[in-house]
């Protein structure tokens, strides 16, 4: 651990304690006698995020923070509220349990949590990650915000078909392993 003050590589721990987060350490540095906190995370198996072309990269929960930091700018909403967002849409993404997951799935999982907390910020993040074609499609978006026709990912997998129209969802609930297929079929169409 290098000091944050002078670089030197070599420090000695003061204080340790377990929080949510993971254990926070005090340290004092042998060289320059400044002290500092460091924290501690236990870092699970690593998940594969499959992009859009096809590329892998880890799940980077600093990369999700930033972009739901970016759609909040300028909003009434605390670092605490968005480290919370993201800790919560990370713990659903490990908690899937499989090596790969689309980032369309992470994308909706971030938009469910931004639309319960900002309205604007979901927009903002909406009118990014989904591609508008038009002024009316995303007007549309907004008109089903404000009567609340927006569903959530778990709304969405159990809504059933009407009588007559071909909906290619199984009938069961989905879990998240299952909105992956659901995304590539929409996508399709």
């Amino acid at each position: 651990m290098r000091c944050p003050y002078c670089q030197f590589r070599d420090s000695k721990v003061t204080d340790s304690r377990a929080t949510d987060d993971g254990i926070r350490r005090r340290r004092q540095c042998i060289s320059c006698g400044e002290r500092f906190t460091t924290t501690e995370n236990v870092q699970l198996a690593t998940v594969q995020i499959v992009k859009k072309d096809g590329r892998r990269e880890d799940f980077n929960r600093e990369k999700l923070v930033a972009g739901l930091r970016r759609a909040c700018t300028k909003r009434n909403i605390s670092v605490a509220q968005l480290e919370m967002l993201a800790a919560e849409i990370e713990a659903r993404v490990m908690a899937d349990g499989r090596p790969e997951i689309p980032s369309s799935v992470v994308g909706e999982l971030a938009m469910d949590a931004l639309r319960r907390l900002d309205h604007i910020a979901y927009i903002r993040f909406a009118s990014v990650y989904r591609p508008f074609t038009d002024i009316e499609s995303l007007k549309e978006m907004v008109a089903q915000l404000e009567d609340g026709r927006v569903l959530s990912l778990e709304e969405q997998s159990l809504q059933l078909p009407l009588p007559g129209a071909e909906d290619p969802r199984p009938v069961r609930p989905l879990f998240l392993g299952d909105v992956e297929s659901r995304h590539t079929t929409e996508s399709a169409s």
